[in-house]
């Protein structure tokens, strides 16, 4: 194999047509490079300068590799460039998965920031359920995942950065008896028949684990996993539920929220990346844009929730 140096060395004597200017040129003693190229003209297995006077010139062999060095020489420096780029957080790429709630309210916002600050940074972007996101950075599919989760450990390697917490309320069809109540007892719903809006995972664990702490388990009956269409069975009258508040930025007209107390089921929502990612400046900065747009959310007060 060639030596990717010494092919430096004789493109620098090539082009300035004596040893001696070469070595001048390199800082090195004029036998320093003459060894050099007698060692590269052992790799090559052929003759690569020959004299003319008192200087050298290239023999066909010579004028080859010397114009390889160039080319070598010219894609050093745009990989030197590019992972100057890369390091400064001016290009780059980052793949982010992300839930269906989370994408208006958090996502959108961010990577308008992220944008503004970091143009040359290209994002891709893959919606999936809030139960999948952590295994695409865990499997290094992803480098980023807006996530759900109800324990703050996400084993070696790996951060989670806070963003912001999810409280679930009560969701009432028109006329319920509980509607004219400014905050409902999580226990007062223990009676009803409920409208399920969370498949099995982490958005459903905070409803199951509350009820239980309120002294009872939701009778589902009817079992849907989007938020529209669980509120269009509440407002029909075919039962209660309790959703997130990202999921009722678009409210039905047929129903009516209410916060819930005693207790009060909080979703956490979490960004998940790898530890050695955090180096990428692109990345961090689309951390700084989360936070940002989790901090300007529609506080979760449940206020003007008619």
């Amino acid at each position: 194999m060639l030596d990717v140096r010494r092919l430096q060395v004789l493109r620098a004597v090539v082009t300035s047509g004596t040893v001696t200017a070469a070595a001048a040129h390199l800082g090195y003693t004029p036998s320093a490079v003459s060894q050099q190229v007698a060692a590269l003209e052992k790799q090559a297995g052929t003759a690569l300068l020959e004299r003319v006077g008192r200087g050298v010139r290239p023999t066909a062999a010579g004028l080859l590799l010397t114009e390889h060095a160039a080319l070598i020489s010219s894609a050093v420096a745009q990989a030197e460039s590019a992972l100057a780029d890369l390091r400064a957080g001016r290009t780059g790429r980052l793949s982010v998965r992300y839930f269906a709630t989370a994408g208006s309210t958090l996502v959108a916002p961010a990577l308008a920031q992220l944008r503004a600050e970091h143009p040359g940074v290209r994002v891709d972007l893959e919606l999936t359920d809030p139960e999948d996101p952590f295994q695409e950075v865990a499997r290094g599919r992803a480098d980023l995942a807006v996530v759900v989760r109800t324990h703050d450990r996400a084993g070696a390697g790996f951060r989670l950065v806070h963003l912001l917490d999810d409280p679930y309320a009560a969701v009432l069809p028109l006329g319920h008896p509980l509607a004219d109540k400014k905050i409902v007892d999580l226990h007062e719903l223990a009676g009803e028949q409920w409208v399920g809006s969370e498949p099995p995972g982490p958005c459903l664990e905070p409803v199951i684990d509350s009820c239980a702490a309120a002294g009872f388990s939701p009778d589902f009956v009817i079992q849907s996993e989007d938020y529209a269409t669980a509120q269009g069975f509440v407002a029909a009258g075919l039962g209660v539920g309790l959703m997130p508040r990202l999921g009722l930025r678009n409210q039905h007209p047929g129903i009516v929220v209410r916060p819930v107390r005693n207790p009060e089921p909080v979703r956490v929502i979490s960004a998940a990346v790898r530890e050695t990612a955090l180096e990428q400046p692109a990345l961090r900065g689309l951390l700084d844009a989360l936070r940002d747009a989790a901090a300007t959310a529609d506080p979760p007060d449940g206020s003007g929730a008619d």
